[in-house]
């Protein structure tokens, strides 16, 4: 249990739209400097939560804190502390991003250098395009410098990649880092699970509106994933028992000289290469499957991600 204040509190957040339950009773809290993942497919409740905790939208029911204030009633005093991107935003078309950049800055007492931003995010040389002439992926990038011009302390980022080609991508995970090894707190939400375990240091995976788990990747892993997968190929024709003698070993499938070997726990790959050195096992191709975060999202939702 944390000693220190959580830094967005969450409690009992529900919101109705009609019949309909997009949150329902989430409960989290998020830390100093950490970077706090909300994952789940489209339509899980994800951005109406993010929305709920922002004070851009009004719960029904339940408590919001945010750096020890309430969203909705001190708007005024948690704006300058807070950057906020948004999934579907819009700026005026002929704007160019030099101008955003320069109006963001003059609403802000605290601010930094919004051209290095642009620099970051590889739009250095886009400063005097119109908005309207930008990419999806380009405009994704500049709403994520203006959510960062004033230096907030807690930055909110829905689907922040989307539409990103990869190399985008990991220019903006490189940057969410930063961020947080800066002493910054980072809430984000995605559907992406790769980008979820790259980035986070706990995530919490909603469905239909509830928070199903919480906690960090590694850890969901290896709670809902101790199977572990060795595939090796070999031309000893007595490997196969050799294998299924091992401890904690639960299947192993022979297919001419390529052998899969299932288990659970991490012991399962040194316990194999034991049993390939101590027998002399001439193996010419040896690979792991670990389980992914994606393999536990399945695992507790028991459905394909949507996208």
């Amino acid at each position: 249990m944390s000693l220190t204040p959580s830094v967005i509190a969450v409690s009992g957040l529900s919101k109705h739209y009609g019949t309909l339950r997009a949150v329902d009773r989430v409960t989290l809290d998020v830390q100093q400097g950490e970077i706090f993942g909300l994952i789940g497919p489209n339509g899980a409740g994800k951005t109406t939560t993010m929305e709920c905790i922002e004070g851009l939208r009004a719960p029904d029911a339940g408590r919001v804190s945010v750096l020890g204030l309430d969203p909705r009633r001190e708007t005024a005093a948690l704006l300058p502390r807070i950057g906020v991107q948004l999934q579907e935003a819009q700026l005026q078309k002929r704007i160019t991003v030099r101008e955003a950049i320069d109006l963001w800055s003059a609403l802000y007492r605290t601010r930094v250098d919004g051209y290095q931003l642009l620099a970051q995010l590889g739009l250095g040389g886009k400063s005097r395009a119109r908005f309207m002439t930008l990419s999806g992926g380009q405009k994704q990038r500049l709403f994520i410098a203006l959510a960062l011009i004033n230096d907030p302390e807690v930055v909110f980022l829905d689907e922040l990649t989307t539409g990103l080609d990869p190399q985008a991508r990991r220019a903006i995970w490189e940057l969410v880092r930063g961020i947080r090894d800066r002493g910054k707190t980072v809430f984000l939400t995605t559907h992406l699970m790769e980008e979820a375990e790259r980035l986070c240091d706990r995530v919490a995976i909603i469905e239909r509106g509830k928070v199903i788990e919480i906690d960090s990747p590694e850890r969901l892993v290896a709670r809902h994933c101790p199977e572990r997968t060795v595939i090796l190929t070999t031309d000893d024709g007595g490997a196969g028992d050799r294998f299924r003698a091992i401890p904690h070993v639960e299947a192993v499938t022979v297919n001419g000289s390529r052998i899969t070997i299932q288990g659970a726990g991490d012991d399962l790959v040194p316990h194999v290469i034991h049993c390939v050195s101590e027998h002399g096992i001439r193996v010419t191709d040896f690979r792991t499957v670990v389980p992914t975060l994606e393999d536990a999202y399945l695992k507790l939702t028991g459905q394909l991600i949507r996208d």
